[in-house]
C-alpha cells in the first residue's frame, strides 16, 4: 500500500518514545560523568536536514533549561567553517545527530571538531553499526527510531526526545525526567483524539501555501513539520517566528493559506494575537497548545517535556496531503534517506 511505512512509523511514536526514554534512563550515569567532568563552556548541536533542526530546538532548550551557551549548526558548517563554528581554546561540547550514522556531512563535521577543538562528542543516531555511532566519546543509539521511509517522522521524535533528555541529564533536572515518562501514554490519546482532524486538514488540496509558526524551541520543530509538508507532499511552506511572521511575510496570506501555530504558554498573548490578525486578513488558521487552542494537549506537563507532542498532528496533515496529491509519502522525490558525497574532507 502507498504510504504504509510512513503511516506505520508516525502513528507508533508513542511506543517508540517509550524504548527511547529506556535507552537514556540507562544512561543517565555515564551522561552525567562526562558532564561533571567536561566542564563545558558551550554546546554545539548539529546535523542535516530534519537532525539540523532538530538541534535548533534541542539547542534552545538546553540553553534555557541549564544556563550554558548552546547553538545550533548545520554538519556542513562545521566541517567547511570551523573557525566560525567553534573555538578551539574552550571546552564544547559536540552533540551530533543522524538518523542513520553515515550522512556524509555529520560524520565529517565530528571528524573536524575532533582534529581542531577542545571538547568532547555525544552522538545519537537508530543504527548501532554504523559509523556515527563509534565516532564520539558517548554513542547513544536509539533503535526505536529506524525506519523504512525516507521523511523522518519517527526517527525526528525519537532523537528529539532523547536530546531533551540528554539536557536534563545535564542539569540534573530530575523532575523533567520523571515529567518525560508520562508522554507515550499522552501521545496515544493525543493521535486517538486528533487523527481525523489532520486527516481532514491534509486532504484539502485547494490549500495552496502553508506557514509553521514556533518560537523558542519550538521554531526547530516548526521547521521540520515544515519540511515534511514540501518533502511529502510538494507543497509551498516555510517556517517562521510568530512575530516575525508580521514582518513581510504576511503579505502573502491569501484564503488560499493554512497557517499552523505551534502556541506555548508563557508568550500565548502574543503568539496567538499574531493568529488572529492572519485570520483576519483572510487565512485558514489552526492553533495548537496546551490549552486554548484547536488543537489542546492537555497534557500538564511543562513546557520543555511537552514540547514533542506538537509534531505527529503535522506529519500526519503531510501525509494525508500526500495521498490526496497521488504522491508517495514514503518516496519522496528527489530525496535518498542518507546523504552521502564523494571525496574526502
Amino acid at each position: 500500500m502507498t504510504g504504509e511505512f510512513t503511516r506505520e512509523e508516525i502513528y507508533s511514536q508513542p511506543s517508540a518514545w517509550s524504548d527511547a526514554l529506556d535507552v537514556m534512563r540507562q544512561k543517565y550515569a555515564t551522561l552525567s560523568a562526562l558532564v561533571q567532568a567536561g566542564k563545558y563552556d558551550s554546546v554545539i548541536f548539529t546535523g542535516c536536514g530534519s537532525t539540523y533542526y532538530l538541534s535548533l530546538a534541542a539547542a534552545t532548550l538546553f540553553q534555557q533549561l541549564n544556563h550554558v551557551y548552546a547553538r545550533a549548526l548545520p554538519a556542513s558548517e562545521i566541517w567547511l567553517n570551523p573557525a566560525s563554528s567553534f573555538q578551539p581554546q574552550s571546552r564544547t561540547l559536540l552533540v551530533a545527530v543522524s538518523r542513520s550514522g553515515e550522512t556524509t556531512e555529520t560524520l565529517y563535521a565530528v571528524e573536524k571538531f575532533n582534529n581542531e577543538a577542545s571538547g568532547d562528542v555525544i552522538t545519537l543516531s537508530c543504527y548501532g553499526e554504523k559509523s556515527l555511532a563509534h565516532a564520539g566519546d558517548i554513542n547513544l543509539v536509539l533503535p526505536s527510531g529506524q525506519e523504512r521511509s525516507i521523511a523522518q517522522t519517527r526517527a525526528f521524535s525519537v532523537l528529539y526526545l532523547s536530546a531533551v533528555s540528554l539536557a536534563a541529564s545535564f542539569g540534573s533536572h530530575s523532575n523533567l525526567l520523571d515529567e518525560l515518562a508520562a508522554l507515550p501514554e499522552i501521545g496515544e490519546r493525543l493521535i486517538k483524539t486528533y487523527a481525523d482532524q489532520a486527516v481532514v486538514w491534509g486532504r484539502k488540496t485547494h490549500l495552496e501555501r502553508f506557514y509553521f509558526l514556533g518560537s523558542g524551541a519550538r521554531y526547530g520543530l516548526a521547521c521540520e513539520l515544515n519540511l515534511k509538508m514540501k518533502e511529502m507532499s510538494l507543497t509551498h511552506s516555510e517556517p517562521f517566528h510568530f512575530m516575525e511572521f508580521r514582518h513581510g511575510p504576511q503579505s502573502m496570506v491569501t484564503p488560499e493559506t493554512l497557517i499552523f501555530g505551534l502556541l506555548s504558554g508563557q508568550n500565548y498573548a502574543h503568539e496567538n494575537q499574531v493568529l488572529t490578525e492572519m485570520r483576519q486578513r483572510g487565512a485558514h488558521v489552526l492553533s495548537l497548545g496546551e490549552d486554548e487552542a484547536d488543537i489542546e494537549l492537555t497534557s500538564g506537563l511543562s513546557e520543555a517535556a511537552r514540547n514533542v507532542l506538537y509534531l505527529p498532528f503535522g506529519q500526519i496533515m503531510a501525509y494525508e496531503r500526500s495521498l490526496a496529491k497521488g504522491l508517495n509519502p514514503d518516496r519522496p522525490n528527489n530525496l535518498d534517506a542518507v546523504v552521502r558525497l564523494n571525496g574526502s574532507t
